[in-house]
């Protein structure tokens, strides 16, 4: 058994043959997934679906990319019974403004956002999901100051930076993706001995990163095999036993019952 911890299947990608796609995940033992909450107007859609799927849960929560279209309102959401955690929250310094003013207020309100998010987390008792790119100091700073161990959560789409471990003393998770199959994943081949056993996670972030051999296709929770497999090939595990691991691991953090 599988569970997909990160996978966007209220994207508008899946309207279509959402029926088809986790057909094909179950075939795939995929048993559970974890919409994770990226754009507040997508929240809805993400409700819904786990009014109609037994098997899906939720996030709520506000990409870095969806500051403007930040509502505290939205995380009243967290009191319905199948909102395991807060997120994806976090920080993203990838596409900032040029201009020095502009990005210093960019970089001001996605942290202030973020530790807002944190004190949700902490005020409903949910672990995190946490979004950073190219911002790892920022966020660790901010994670450790806020005290977030008192919740815990995951490093969604693990970066492979190593000054991110430290977070294991801080209860954190590791969420790996797609990106550990391909050929330039080899920094986070390297780096994934180094997380314990006890702290790996399996997320496709489904419709992004897909794993090889699909490079290029959409991704789908079914795909999660692939990431099972190649994790097997690093750890010198089978992928039952990966399988197996992730799956406890995803059951604790987020409070699941399977």
């Amino acid at each position: 058994m599988i569970i997909d911890t990160h996978c966007h299947l209220d994207h508008k990608k899946y309207e279509n043959d959402l029926e088809d796609i986790l057909k094909r995940a179950e075939e795939a033992k995929v048993m559970r997934y974890i919409i994770p909450g990226a754009d507040p107007k997508d929240l809805p859609i993400a409700i819904n679906l786990t009014k109609k799927y037994q098997n899906i849960y939720f996030a709520v929560g506000v990409h870095p990319y969806h500051t403007a279209d930040w509502k505290d309102d939205i995380f009243q959401n967290l009191n319905l019974e199948k909102a395991v955690a807060v997120g994806e929250c976090g920080l993203d310094y990838f596409r900032l403004p040029k201009n020095s003013k502009e990005k210093n207020i960019e970089i001001e309100q996605q942290k202030d956002i973020f530790i807002k998010q944190i004190q949700f987390a902490k005020q409903f008792k949910k672990p995190l999901i946490i979004h950073i790119r190219e911002a790892s100091l920022d966020a660790k700073k901010i994670l450790i100051a806020e005290n977030s161990k008192e919740v815990g959560g995951v490093l969604h789409c693990f970066n492979a930076d190593e000054t991110l471990l430290e977070l294991v003393e801080h209860n954190f998770y590791y969420g790996i993706g797609g990106v550990v199959t391909f050929k330039n994943g080899k920094r986070l081949a390297h780096i994934l001995p180094k997380i314990p056993l006890d702290k790996i996670l399996i997320e496709t972030d489904a419709p992004y990163l897909t794993p090889e051999p699909h490079r290029g296709q959409r991704n789908e929770p079914s795909y999660t095999k692939f990431i099972v497999e190649k994790i097997a090939d690093i750890l010198n595990l089978t992928p039952d036993e990966v399988s197996k691991i992730t799956t406890e691991n995803s059951k604790r953090l987020f409070n699941i019952n399977v």
